[in-house]
């Protein structure tokens, strides 16, 4: 393939690499001298995701941009149908979202399978930290939306993003690059490869820090890691792996519309209390200081052994995740502690070598983990009294079963059927009579008022969750180059621990359990624990990918009928509501993904994401579109190549219409375009200089926004996204 033809195409349809750690199934841990064989075998990643009969995308670390900054949302930009919002703009908690699976949570903990080398770094209950998923440490990243992740062991509706990490063997050697920039950033990553005889080895880091755009903004993180792979034999190969992150972020929060417009980089301070009522609902952030600090430790390994037609593949993996998170008052402190381990084991049978896909694969995934939890209380910024304590237990069985049977030599029919077993049962530990409840004066919110009490009822509960989701896909592929499909499926997704056990009754100037501050002696619960049920759903799509000499492009659409769909509600102050089952909504969208080379030195790049999510027929909501969920969502590129070594870029993300704050429909965010430039200069094969312009045109603009249930006009809901910021650094190889 000529280098030109594989940037326009590389996208949409990823690199010809094979991927050690790959999720895809089937997909074997490769020997790279194959690689280099006159021709690759039909079982690279690649090769298999264009097979698969739906929404699938393969990003390469040349994918993403060389930035000084990069987020999750950058890493994948160019991959339709997976949106991600910015919250402040560093390593934080961004809002991931396939197909609104997850929306309306905030932090955003659930609705996605997030993989590391083809096992889940979510939590057994399918909670997860979105910080720790870091792309820089990342050869490739494996997208999967929506059934198709079904084949992985995911019982979610949206899908799932896996982390492949690069090895010694196919990167022997030593890559080193630093960065910095705008509002303190700085960063260092790196990592060095080797091999020798049957062995091979891998380590990287990674590691950054900001003082932020905004006033309270500051961030870091730390990641450390390797993996070690071992050639048993001709056919039995592998890998372990270990890995460490620390994540560590303030929580500058909401804005109303009219502060972010005057001042971005400012604050929330709460309320202000009038003669007419309170106005500018929202969190104090300057008394009460959020901040969230989070680790989490992994070992795994990974086997997999070919005999003939039969391929094996068990891993395990057990995570330690330690975090912490200073909510505002109205939620208090959240301290998570526990493990969590996980076993996959993979078969695929694949009788005919010139086939893409295995004839029959199964997967069986079982997760277990335990958690202890303890809520504090927030007073102005600093830890005090208890008011809740619990153990936390989950399991997820997660069974599948395919063929893809062959038709036609062009014709596959791909039937599946999978299975879902889930537990979550909380045990109330707290042992005191009651909970205590803090409050300061709404007219002077640094006056702390006399504190309270109130009944410490039970949160403990033991719930169950089984279903079974068939699907049935199709795919056409006149030629190596093509694929059409068709697909109908069902999905199944058990509410976590964050659904089942919440924080409520609390105000921007109160704890929970204390909706009236002036009166420490109302009865409220601190806690809900509603009986939630899973979220189903019945998705049909369809779609064609494919690429031609200088065009490639990946288009789908898909509809999806949604049962008691999983939301997180909040009131008008932000305050949470709990979580709540939506009786029936609807999810329309349309993932177009376009890569064009016009001339032997421009290519370009298009991602487009069309999403309309609605109630049906709520009887207080009617048919409204669900909070959070922009319609029309563009991400496009175009670079220039003035000659081999330069490259320069201009990049531009574009929400061309409102996007509502609410479920009610009542307040929406400001349609906004931001542009960035790029640039890559290689000074020789070994070192490479880069530069970034983000915001060229210092665009004022909400990268996301707190979901409300019903909002405000002076409601602060919205997160400033970055102002103008400048960038450089350099790549060096040894």
């Amino acid at each position: 393939m000529a280098p030109w033809l594989a940037l326009a195409l590389s996208p949409f349809i990823g690199g010809t690499a094979c991927l050690a750690q790959s999720a895809t199934p089937g997909a074997t841990m490769l020997d790279p001298l194959v690689i280099a064989a006159p021709r690759v075998m039909p079982n690279t990643a690649r090769e298999r995701l264009e097979a698969l009969p739906g929404g699938v995308a393969l990003v390469t670390a040349e994918d993403m941009p060389s930035t000084g900054n990069l987020t999750l949302s950058k890493a994948l930009a160019s991959v339709p149908g997976v949106v991600v919002q910015d919250f402040f703009g560093g390593n934080d908690q961004p809002r991931v979202q396939i197909r609104g699976s997850g929306l309306q949570q905030n932090p955003v903990e659930r609705g996605i399978l997030v993989l590391q080398n083809g096992l889940p770094i979510n939590r057994a209950d399918g909670s997860y930290v979105v910080g720790f998923a870091d792309p820089l440490l990342a050869e490739a990243i494996e997208v999967y939306r929506g059934y198709t992740a079904n084949r992985l062991g995911a019982t979610v509706l949206g899908g799932a993003l896996n982390f492949v990490s690069p090895t010694g063997s196919a990167s022997p050697g030593a890559r080193f690059t630093a960065s910095g920039g705008s509002f303190g950033q700085a960063g260092v990553s790196g990592q060095a490869g080797f091999r020798a005889d049957r062995f091979d080895g891998l380590f990287q880091f990674d590691a950054s820090r900001r003082d932020g755009y905004r006033v309270y903004n500051q961030s870091e993180r730390v990641s450390v890691g390797g993996n070690v792979g071992v050639d048993l034999s001709e056919t039995v190969k592998t890998r372990f792996f270990a890995g460490y992150m620390n994540l560590g972020f303030d929580v500058p929060g909401p804005l109303t519309k009219s502060a972010m417009e005057a001042d971005p980089r400012q604050v929330s301070s709460g309320p202000l209390v009038t003669p007419a009522g309170a106005i500018n609902p929202g969190p104090n952030v300057v008394r009460d200081r959020p901040r969230r600090e989070a680790s989490q430790f992994l070992i795994g390994s990974r086997t997999t052994a070919t005999f003939d037609q039969h391929l094996f593949d068990v891993a395990f993996g057990y995570t330690y995740t330690d975090d912490t998170f200073r909510f505002p008052i109205s939620s208090g402190v959240r301290m998570t502690r526990g493990g969590d381990f996980a076993g996959v084991a993979r078969y695929a049978y694949k009788p005919d070598d010139a086939s893409v896909l295995p004839l029959f694969e199964t997967t069986a995934q079982y997760a277990v983990g335990s958690a202890d939890r303890e809520n504090y209380l927030n007073q102005s910024g600093t830890t005090v009294a208890k008011f809740g304590e619990s153990r936390l237990d989950a399991t997820t069985l997660s069974l599948n079963a395919g063929f893809n049977i062959p038709l036609l030599q062009t014709v596959t029919l791909s039937p599946a059927i999978a299975y879902s077993y889930a537990t979550r049962d909380n045990t109330d530990t707290y042992d005191r009579p009651t909970r205590p409840t803090i409050a300061y004066n709404p007219a002077n919110p640094s006056m702390l008022l006399p504190g309270g009490a109130v009944p410490a009822t039970s949160t403990g509960y033991a719930k169950s969750y089984s279903g079974w989701t068939p699907s049935l896909g199709l795919a056409y592929r006149p030629d190596g180059g093509q694929t059409f499909f068709a697909a109908l499926s069902r999905s199944f997704e058990p509410p976590t621990h964050d659904d089942l056990l919440a924080t409520v009754n609390g105000t921007p100037n109160s704890s929970p359990g204390r909706p009236n501050p002036a009166n420490p002696a109302l009865r409220a619960p601190a806690f809900t624990t509603p009986a939630l049920k899973a979220q189903e759903a019945t998705t049909i799509e369809a779609g064609w990918r494919g690429r031609s000499e200088r065009v490639s492009w990946d288009a789908v659409a898909y509809y999806s009928w949604i049962d008691n769909e999983l939301l997180s509600l909040r009131d008008a102050t932000g305050a949470p509501l709990g979580a709540i089952n939506a009786d029936r909504t609807t999810h329309l969208g349309v993932e177009l993904g376009l890569g064009a080379q016009l001339t032997d030195r421009i290519a370009g790049r298009l991602a487009y994401t069309y999403q309309d999510f609605r109630f049906n027929d709520d009887p207080v909501r009617g048919d409204n579109r669900l909070a959070g969920a922009p319609r029309h969502v563009v991400q496009a590129t175009l670079q220039y190549r003035p000659f081999d070594s330069w490259a320069i870029q201009a990049a531009l993300r574009w929400s061309p219409e409102k996007t509502p704050v609410d479920n009610m429909n009542s307040l929406f965010a400001d349609p906004y375009a931001v542009v960035d430039i790029r640039t890559e200069y290689r000074i020789s094969d070994r070192l490479t200089v880069f530069g970034e312009i983000t915001n060229l045109f210092n665009e004022t603009y909400a990268s996301s926004t707190l979901i409300v249930d019903q909002a405000r006009p002076d409601q602060a809901a919205f997160l400033p996204g970055d102002g103008r910021a400048f960038y450089a650094g350099l790549k060096a190889t040894f």
